[in-house]
């Protein structure tokens, strides 16, 4: 039996117990589900099981990363009789590190981020990368401590700046909650007749394309790229993008399109060049799937841009 695991994310005192605690308290949620609890953090704020809705709750504190283990979760969850998992994660551990220890039957039925909106900044930037590292999976982020007349705009861009699935709620501390209602319009015409990608948006236009292809398919585009050019390549093919830089130098990737054109060869590898051409989502080997492919009208050698790895802020 798959046993669904409600994941909470976020740094110390980001509200995470408390939201933790509402759920079990509420009969709408803990309707007899024989529940266990990981809490992998110690913050001010202590779940009350004398609060939950039903005594069928099993706490168990994980004061170190080094006893999250596969067999110690399979443990906990055969003694508690679990048919549902809650954790609350120390936010200073990485994400990959308890999903590779997950057990087999244990599958994320929702990941949630709570954030404080008064301190986040300070956390972004000091440690951008445990926060990317959190919101990079979150379905939902949930700001609290939001004052009612505060410029949402920085914490909308927070996430989208990583995500641009995730659902994002505000709590405001007059007790009501906002979902964020906030467009996020694209900084190049889509409906123009050729779509000028500017250098330093090439990181939101390569999420975009996919993460929604069909928005894409038959545009022309035109936007400059680090190429790549081999042997191995077929004759009429080379790659063309730009690293992107998520949110420090070690997760700096090399993000191309598959560009056809009658005259790749002529491309020099490591060379930068201007492309512009038509995008339609096709099969290809380079891919080993279906991906974005751009049948090149035309091609320009250019200058590397003064910033060469592109990033999404």
């Amino acid at each position: 039996m798959m046993l669904p695991v409600f994941l909470f994310t976020g740094f110390l005192d980001s509200g995470k117990t408390t939201f933790i605690q509402s759920m079990l308290d509420d009969p709408g949620f803990n309707e007899g589900q024989r529940t266990l609890v990981l809490l992998c953090e110690d913050g001010e704020e202590e779940l009350d099981p004398s609060r939950f809705s039903i005594n069928n709750v099993t706490i168990q504190k994980v004061s170190d990363q080094s006893e999250l283990t596969q067999g110690n979760m399979i443990l906990w969850g055969r003694k508690a009789a679990a048919t549902r998992i809650m954790i609350e994660y120390n936010g200073m551990w990485q994400m990959n590190d308890l999903f590779d220890r997950l057990p087999e039957n244990w599958g994320i039925a929702q990941e949630t981020m709570m954030v404080d909106a008064s301190t986040i900044a300070a956390y972004n930037a000091n440690m951008r990368q445990l926060v990317v590292d959190k919101l990079t999976t979150a379905e939902l982020v949930i700001f609290n401590r939001v004052e009612p007349e505060q410029d949402r705009m920085d914490l909308h861009k927070l996430v989208r700046g990583v995500s641009r699935g995730a659902q994002i709620v505000y709590d405001l501390t007059d007790g009501t909650s906002e979902e964020d209602d906030i467009e996020d319009p694209l900084p190049f015409d889509l409906n123009a007749d050729v779509v000028e990608i500017a250098d330093s948006d090439y990181a939101l236009f390569y999420r975009d394309l996919v993460d929604e292809p069909e928005k894409y398919e038959g545009k022309t585009v035109r936007y400059k790229g680090l190429c790549a050019n081999n042997v191995r390549m077929p004759k009429d093919t080379f790659l063309a993008g730009r690293h992107i830089m998520t949110c420090c130098e070690a997760d700096i990737a090399y993000c191309p399109l598959v560009c056809k054109w009658d005259m790749a060869k002529s491309v020099k590898h490591k060379g930068w060049g201007i492309i512009e051409g038509t995008i339609h989502e096709k099969f290809s080997n380079i891919y080993g799937r279906k991906g974005p492919v751009i049948t090149v009208a035309s091609f320009e050698p250019a200058e590397q841009p003064e910033q060469p790895v592109a990033t999404f802020y």
